[in-house]
């Protein structure tokens, strides 16, 4: 596991900075997120030519974890875990993700602005739990060799300095209000991957050798529901296998639509579904389909182009209009709306599917874990937006956050429309989703426009 103090220390830069490294010299990688998260998984993808899946201990569960290891482990010679936020941040934290399944944590430390404190902090993450162990320590943002010596020194014994990376704004990836700009969007990406591997291997990394883990089914049923992912995913209605058998979903999936966890992709695909994909952006009319999905994303950069697409809202309209099942998250929630207001003020015009403004702010509106319980069944998820809306719509069921936190989201349905700002796991209920998608399901609690 690649850890760290605290959010903004280098974890994704230094996991794929490992991840290509290992990739150039032949090596299979598996890279690994902890926690929800769309766009860090979008970089470490492209860093070890692989899909990048969640590991969480709350939206998947611990079979689903376990399955998704076990299945990497088959294959790969080296899997590495981005943790998220600090090492014991949060309920569950990384720090419970490598207790669990004995992880070594490598810890990555900003050394900008520090000289000898480096080794208190260094020692507090290696102490502070009994069941987590710190192998190695990765200073980031060195400002000279002998910088790099001091830091080192400070490292009480048993822990050493695995890496000592420069510091160097040139490797830095651009930002905005959600977290790194998409890799799509990074026409110099796999450049940039390949300096960092450079850095990594200079700065000592070269050497590092990490050390092997056994991931072991605890039982028999857990060593057959870690058959491989898709089984994990698939084990749904007994009577019933492949309950979306037919069934063609349309996923909205672009730059302005890409927050897609590939286990649900994969949770969807064992289920029966057939996959199909389009563009918001340039389509004009929905691919032939029963099912409809809007995933999260970033709409309102694109929204003037959105608002343009007049005929692909008029599709989507009647889609809704003839009681066919449809899911929009976050993004697809604003673009489904009547209006968005982006960043600067401008109102543009979207779908008009459901009444209501959305306008983006320039802090956070809600951060955290979500389970809510629909008529269909339980799902878990997240969510993160800096969108405010407004609208008449009555919910129908509101999230709850396991860590107590404030973010409640709403959950609105006309239909079979069911729309919100939580970005839904899949693998945390498909048979609850299923039901969601299926279009001979029964409507359920039809809210009003």
């Amino acid at each position: 596991m690649i850890s760290a103090p605290a959010s903004g220390q280098g974890k994704t830069s230094v996991t794929a900075a490992i991840a290509r490294a290992h990739l150039r010299r032949g090596q299979r990688v598996r890279v690994f997120k902890t926690g929800p998260d769309f766009i860090d998984p979008m970089v470490l993808a492209r860093a070890c030519g692989a899909p990048v899946h969640q590991l969480d201990l709350f939206m998947g569960g611990l079979a689903h974890c376990r399955a998704l290891l076990l299945d990497a482990a088959r294959s790969a010679d080296l899997i590495l875990v981005e943790g998220v936020m600090g090492l014991f941040d949060g309920q569950p934290s990384s720090a419970d993700l490598a207790a669990t399944f004995g992880l070594p944590v490598l810890a990555v430390i900003d050394a900008s602005a520090m000289a000898q404190t480096f080794g208190a902090l260094a020692h507090g993450l290696a102490t502070f739990r009994a069941d987590t162990h710190v192998i190695g320590v990765v200073a980031n943002r060195i400002g000279s060799s002998g910088h790099a010596r001091m830091v080192g020194a400070s490292l009480p014994a048993g822990l050493p300095l695995v890496a000592a990376l420069h510091r160097d704004a040139e490797l830095a990836l651009p930002e905005r209000h959600l977290g790194l700009v998409q890799a799509m969007e990074l026409s110099a990406l796999d450049v940039q991957l390949e300096r960092w591997a450079d850095t990594w291997e200079k700065g000592g990394g070269a050497t590092f050798e990490a050390p092997l883990v056994a991931f072991e089914a605890e039982s028999a049923a857990d060593a057959e529901a870690a058959t491989s992912v898709r089984d994990a995913a698939g084990r749904i209605v007994d009577e019933d296998p492949a309950p979306l058998a037919g069934v063609r979903i349309a996923i909205a999936h672009d730059q302005a639509f890409s927050f897609l966890y590939p286990a649900n992709l994969d949770t969807l695909r064992s289920l029966g579904a057939d996959l199909v994909f389009f563009s918001p952006l340039v389509d004009t009319a929905l691919p032939p389909c029963d099912a409809l999905w809007l995933p999260g994303g970033y709409p309102e950069l694109h929204a003037a182009a959105l608002a343009a697409n007049t005929a692909l809202a008029a599709a989507i309209r009647g889609h809704v209009d003839a009681g066919r099942p449809a899911l929009a998250e976050c993004g697809g929630l604003l673009y489904l709306l009547d209006s968005l207001t982006d960043l600067e003020g401008q109102r543009h015009a979207m779908a008009g599917v459901l009444p209501g403004d959305a306008v983006m702010q320039d802090r956070l509106s809600a951060l955290g874990l979500q389970a809510v319980t629909l008529p269909e069944g339980e799902l878990r998820g997240h969510s993160f937006h800096y969108s405010a809306l407004a609208t008449p719509m009555t919910p129908i069921a509101r999230g709850r956050n396991p860590n107590a936190g404030a973010t409640a989201e709403a959950v609105y349905r006309t239909r079979r429309l069911t729309a919100s700002y939580i970005h839904a796991y899949f693998a945390s209920n498909p048979r609850a989703v299923a039901r969601l998608f299926r279009p001979d399901a029964a409507t359920i609690t039809q809210g009003q426009r």
